[in-house]
């Protein structure tokens, strides 16, 4: 399969540029490309030392803690599982304390007569269900007459 490689143009006043300051892309300097790979190298030979240190670290840090943690679990777990709890309450009842003030909000506009957002929806809604309230009100009152005039009719 050939590969496609589009053709630059020769002339213009970026070639000139190129060719004057030397940035052809076959041309960089060996230098350069040195200082790119001894760069990376350092860098990414020091996030891999950290990352070792990061773990041996932890690797201690548990090995000190772990009987620490046997030792306190008794009392640990449960004040762990209250906190839990009651970080779990307050965010809850924080959020629907904001939902209810908003939806109050957002009640006390409609009502007033501004236009909140949906307030076209809820009316249209409401017109189309007492339409069809009206229509089952109809309907209801048609069936009542046609079987009270047909039962009377029978006796």
């Amino acid at each position: 399969m050939a590969e496609y490689r589009p053709q630059y143009q020769q002339g213009g006043p970026m070639s000139e540029f190129r060719s004057q300051y030397g940035l052809h892309q076959q041309q960089k300097p060996r230098s350069r490309k040195v200082v790119k790979a001894a760069t990376a190298v350092t860098v990414g030979g020091s996030l891999l030392v950290l990352s070792g240190l990061t773990l041996a670290a932890t690797v201690i840090g548990l090995t000190v803690a772990t009987p620490v943690l046997v030792i306190c679990s008794p009392v640990l777990v449960p004040a762990a599982i209250t906190v839990f709890l009651l970080i779990t309450g307050f965010l809850t009842s924080g959020g629907l304390a904001v939902a209810a003030v908003s939806v109050l909000s957002w009640i006390y506009k409609y009502v007033t007569g501004g236009n909140p957002p949906g307030a076209e929806q809820l009316d249209h809604a409401s017109y189309k269900l007492s339409g069809k309230a009206r229509d089952m009100k109809d309907r209801a009152e048609q069936y009542g007459h046609q079987h009270l005039s047909g039962g009377a009719q029978a006796s």
